[in-house]
């Protein structure tokens, strides 16, 4: 895991969902805003993985476990796109907010796999 890259995605993370959830607060509807920057958080997430599997391919691991960092990193992808989908099919207000938690449960996911990924609490 290189630290830059998972800053980057930390604080990108928290800052699109911190966006959605203010907009949901403030009533909108799902948005090219809202979704795209859930999308972004997803490409972030995926550049991890490409990054993660570059890596222990090259003889690096987790210190703590890296089937489970591959497990956390494969379920945090899965959390946007499930968001994603519920955001374009039913269209309201909450359908923000729900964007919003799932970015920012990315964030939470993303500290939890930093933790497994160097060892430290």
């Amino acid at each position: 895991m290189i630290e830059w890259f998972y800053l980057a995605q930390l604080w990108f993370a928290v800052a699109a969902g911190i966006f959605s959830v203010t907009l949901g607060a403030m009533k909108k509807l799902p948005s090219l805003w809202s979704i795209g920057s859930l999308a972004v958080v997803l490409l972030g997430l995926i550049g991890q993985l490409i990054v993660s599997i570059f890596v222990v391919s090259g003889g690096a691991s987790a210190a703590l476990d890296t089937v489970e960092y591959f497990a956390y990193l494969l379920v945090a992808i899965m959390v946007p796109i499930g968001a994603g989908f519920w955001g374009l099919v039913e269209r309201n207000r909450w359908s923000t907010m729900i964007l919003g938690v799932a970015a920012l449960t990315v964030a939470v996911m993303l500290v939890r796999m930093h933790q497994i990924w160097t060892g430290s609490y």
